[in-house]
């Protein structure tokens, strides 16, 4: 008899979760592996986590408070039996085909993690994510978004899984130390996947894994706050020394910019919060930076080919005349990279 592959899925319940059961049933349904299910409770605001069926295969865990979705997924993960750790967001459904899909590909030699087809639930032959790119100053958005799926069909790597639906196993979580728990929401996953690069192992976007996400998209104070504290948190602990002199100049010219669009889209207060906590935690930045680029075993120079110098129109749009400062960055880019 064939032994399958243990899988743990990791989930975290918070707000009214309107999905969660149907989550929460994809991911026990799965086939080609046996899977159980640790689910943490943020602060679920509803019955969600209540209705849940009585399985043995979920193992419900209730914090004393919201760790955000590191802490959570860390708190999760320390209650994971199986080999292979997939992290579902409790607002997408998995195929059931998905998990074992994500299983295979991580077999693979020099694979870390793995991530899968996530599409949006509304529109299923849509992609919502097919692996985020890591922009050079460090922005990341869901790749793909809004393509046909078809289009996304062959495997590959990418920059980071999105953490919709990614696999990695128990032993590299570990190694890695899970999830950066100050990070709370937002950029976790790319920071993660990042290190993975960083270790010499692949992270591969796998298009037979299907998930169908719930996906919204809000600007909302914290969120900016969030997103763009951590983007500078990991500029300035996961890229190395040289990279970060050389991309000096346009990071802070980028950061100038920002602040203007910050004060007209009303979320400069946010902005500056997450400058005002950068500069509270220089200690923990030090002390984290040090620890990423000790444990790297890949230089930037080999890993320049997995970012762009490109946004993505649909998911930040652009002033006119706009083309003329990509142009610069483009060039900027190769002149970087040439001295790395």
């Amino acid at each position: 008899m064939t032994t399958l592959p243990r899988v743990t899925a990791l989930m975290l319940a918070y707000g009214a979760e309107p999905y969660l059961l149907d989550a929460v049933e994809a991911v026990l349904a799965s086939t080609g592996v046996d899977v159980d299910l640790v689910l943490v409770d943020n602060g679920c605001t509803t019955d969600a986590v209540r209705r849940l069926p009585e399985d043995p295969r979920i193992t419900l865990v209730v914090p004393a408070e919201n760790l955000g979705f590191t802490g959570g997924m860390n708190l999760a993960a320390s209650r994971a039996s199986g080999d292979v750790l997939l992290l579902v967001n409790s607002d997408a459904i998995v195929e059931p085909a998905a998990a074992s899909e994500l299983v295979g590909a991580l077999a693979t030699p020099g694979v870390g993690v793995v991530g899968g087809s996530v599409r949006l639930a509304d529109e299923p032959d849509l992609v919502n994510s097919v692996g985020n790119p890591l922009h050079v100053l460090g922005l990341s958005w869901a790749g793909g978004m809004g393509d046909p799926a078809a289009q996304h069909a062959t495997r590959g790597p990418v920059a980071s899984a999105s953490g919709a639906c990614m696999a990695l196993s128990r032993s590299l979580w570990e190694s890695l130390g899970g999830l950066v728990e100050p990070f709370f929401a937002y950029a976790e996953d790319l920071e993660l996947c990042w290190r993975s690069w960083q270790r010499g192992l692949r992270v591969e976007y796998v298009p037979t894994a299907v998930a169908y996400h719930h996906y919204e998209f809000s600007r909302t104070p914290l969120k900016m706050y969030l997103v763009e504290r951590n983007r500078l948190a990991f500029v300035l602990t996961c890229y190395g020394g040289r990279m970060l002199l050389l991309l000096a100049p346009v990071l802070a010219a980028f950061e100038l910019a920002l602040v203007a669009v910050a004060a007209k889209q009303g979320w400069l207060r946010q902005k500056l919060r997450g400058w005002w906590w950068l500069a509270t935690h220089v200690r923990w930045i030090r002390a984290r930076r040090a620890e990423v680029q000790r444990e790297r075993r890949v230089p930037d120079r080999e890993l320049a080919d997995l970012m762009t110098d490109r946004f993505d129109p649909a998911q930040f749009p652009l002033p006119a005349g706009s083309h003329l400062l990509q142009s610069a960055l483009a060039r900027y880019w190769r002149a970087v990279r040439r001295a790395l």
